[in-house]
């Protein structure tokens, strides 16, 4: 006698699209909080690296008149001193077309920042692997050019790297629950399935049936519909992530100071991950909502 799979005792039904849709959308949730993720993640250690063993000087115009012979000499005085400081490889000066550059996402371009009284700046580079003495530096500084201010960028390292992580944090929150949610729904459908199909269930235990034996047939079930609706949603967000990369091949600027949000191909690969995760889940929770209902009726 030939042995029927165990999935076709849990037939296909009409009322099981709701449930695909919900776990489609909460793949796609759970895809894009990943996909924002490894974004994050890429762009602190790009800005981490940006900002390694460089500094900045800043040379501020003088509040008092005779701005600009001021301004020049102690810009020289600094740089002076800055290539005499061991460890140091390159000091030199933005142009001002430069330091107008580093404020137009702000104030935009035009009269109106040239007009303004904007700093000199000094961009230094340190030898890989120097360690320079900030604080003997900064007094030497503030003898010579006593409006000069030094910037290690280990502020904006810090808080560079702890924005990188509260955004790591609360996707990976959101993805906990994602996860948490599609589980609840689970075990709600595999209630009703259990409930409909009690006849069936019913009938098979009393022929001898096991209960591992009829959990198979609902794990199999949610885990099949829980892969392919999954992979649907975590495809759209794939496909959001691909068409953010041809945003500005459309003429769309990118926002300043912001990663682009477009995933690698490399990257994009995690993404496989929503699918097996939400299929892993649909199967653990329909195995042990079956077997905890089977213990209770029987």
């Amino acid at each position: 006698m030939k042995r029927s799979p165990p999935a076709s005792i849990l037939p296909r039904e009409a009322g099981a699209a709701p449930l695909d849709v919900v776990i489609g959308v909460m793949a796609l949730l759970a895809a894009l909080a990943l996909g924002a993720s490894l974004i994050a993640d890429r762009a602190a250690q790009s800005w981490r690296a940006g900002l390694a063993g460089r500094m900045t000087v800043q040379v501020l115009p003088p509040e008092h008149g005779a701005a600009e012979p001021s301004l020049t000499d102690e810009t020289n005085s600094a740089l002076a001193i800055l290539r005499a400081t061991p460890g140091i490889i390159r000091a030199a000066p933005l142009s001002d077309a430069q330091a107008a550059k580093l404020v137009e996402p702000w104030l935009g371009s035009g009269a109106v920042v040239a007009a303004l009284p904007l700093p000199r700046l000094i961009d230094v580079t340190l030898l890989p692997g120097t360690q320079v003495d900030i604080a003997a530096l900064s007094a030497k500084l503030a003898r010579a050019a006593p409006d000069s201010v030094l910037d290690d960028h280990s502020r904006w390292i810090a808080r560079l790297g702890a924005l990188a992580d509260a955004v790591e944090l609360c996707a990976y929150g959101i993805l906990t629950l994602i996860a948490i949610a599609t589980a609840s729904t689970v075990a709600f459908a595999t209630r009703a399935g259990l409930e409909a199909h009690h006849d069936i269930v019913a009938l098979l235990h009393q022929m001898g049936a096991r209960s591992g034996t009829i959990a198979r047939a609902f794990e199999r079930h949610y885990l099949i519909s829980a892969l392919a609706a999954a992979a649907t949603g975590a495809g759209f967000a794939a496909a959001l992530f691909i068409a953010a990369g041809g945003l500005e091949f459309a003429g769309v600027e990118p926002v300043p100071f912001l990663p682009p949000l477009v995933l690698k191909p490399w990257e994009l690969a995690w993404l496989l991950a929503v699918p097996l995760g939400a299929g892993a889940i649909a199967w653990a929770t329909a195995r042990i909502s079956v077997l905890a209902a089977l213990r209770r009726i029987y």
